[in-house]
């Protein structure tokens, strides 16, 4: 199975790139194809990781389902075979592309974080707090916290995103809004994690995008796949130090160890660690949905 850079190279011309998501625009629903192409630091990279954008969707599509109790969702179908001509005339797009409601889009990461970990550990150790929001003193690298913390950042079209204060984010969005979205992703986080748990797997944070179409509020984007979450093994958590990862945390690490300054370009990346960065993915998916693993291996493209 070959890897996908960009819908281009199919002769299909998107609407708008992200960093690994080409989506097209197509009146009244929009179509999202995810890529094998994977950024860190807000750098895309070169190096593909094959497969990748076929997790990435499987993984959104399972959580999509399961969570759509607390939230509907904005996807109308990833069969290949309801796509729309031209796309679905491309066996390359079977498996990574989503039919979505276009929505509203809330221009605002909803971040929620249950373990102390990443940027909010080392906001931690300077200032006791996470994103603002004052903790208890002494605690440890990867500790639970005692509740979720809803800490939401701006959603940068290039760049970094950058921490919201509460007042800030209410300014965003509005005051109602700002307490509907706090509470749908915290929920939405807590039903996850008890889920993830069950199989083997903390979910430390998450972010998640939401829509509006007319007054319904939908999930929309991806939801809980290794890109926007942290997933920790649960038989190997110890606080008090950095966790082992199934997700991009290992490649974060890589590139750290590596002495390279987070600014483009970005290095290449050796076969290994792109072939171990796919494996973590894969890894997540089989511990999170061993059934829709197990149908991705069985129905590849050709």
């Amino acid at each position: 199975m070959s890897a996908l850079r960009t819908s281009r190279d199919l002769g299909l011309v998107p609407t708008r790139s992200g960093k690994v998501r080409d989506l097209f625009d197509l009146g009244d629903r929009l179509l999202l194809v995810a890529t094998d192409r994977i950024s860190a630091y807000d750098v895309v990279f070169d190096d593909l990781v094959p497969g990748k954008g076929r997790m990435l969707t499987r993984i959104s599509v399972e959580w999509f389902r399961f969570l759509e109790s607390i939230a509907p969702h904005h996807l109308i179908s990833a069969d290949h075979r309801e796509l729309p001509v031209p796309f679905r005339d491309h066996a390359a797009l079977q498996g990574r592309s989503m039919l979505v409601r276009k929505t509203q889009r809330v221009d605002a990461e909803c971040i929620v974080r249950g373990y102390l970990a990443g940027s909010g550990w080392k906001e931690y150790q300077r200032a006791g707090s996470v994103c603002g929001i004052p903790l208890p003193a002494g605690l440890r690298e990867s500790e639970q916290l005692s509740e979720p913390i809803f800490t939401p950042s701006t959603k940068a079209e290039s760049g970094h995103d950058e921490n919201l204060t509460w007042p800030e984010f209410v300014a965003l969005v509005g005051e109602g809004n700002a307490t509907r979205l706090r509470q749908v992703a915290v929920d939405l986080y807590r039903r996850a994690a008890e889920y993830a748990r069950a199989r083997g797997l903390l979910i430390a944070d998450t972010k998640f995008e939401f829509g509006f179409d007319a007054d319904t509020l939908l999930l929309i984007d991806e939801a809980l796949t290794p890109d926007s979450s942290r997933f920790w093994p649960a038989d190997a958590y110890t606080p008090g130090r950095a966790q082992q990862s199934f997700d991009k945390q290992f490649l974060r690490d890589w590139l750290d160890a590596s002495g390279w300054d987070h600014t483009p370009p970005a290095p290449h990346l050796p076969a290994e660690i792109v072939a171990r960065t796919a494996a973590r993915y894969a890894a997540a998916l089989e511990m999170l949905f061993p059934a829709a693993a197990a149908d991705l291996r069985e129905t590849k493209p050709s």
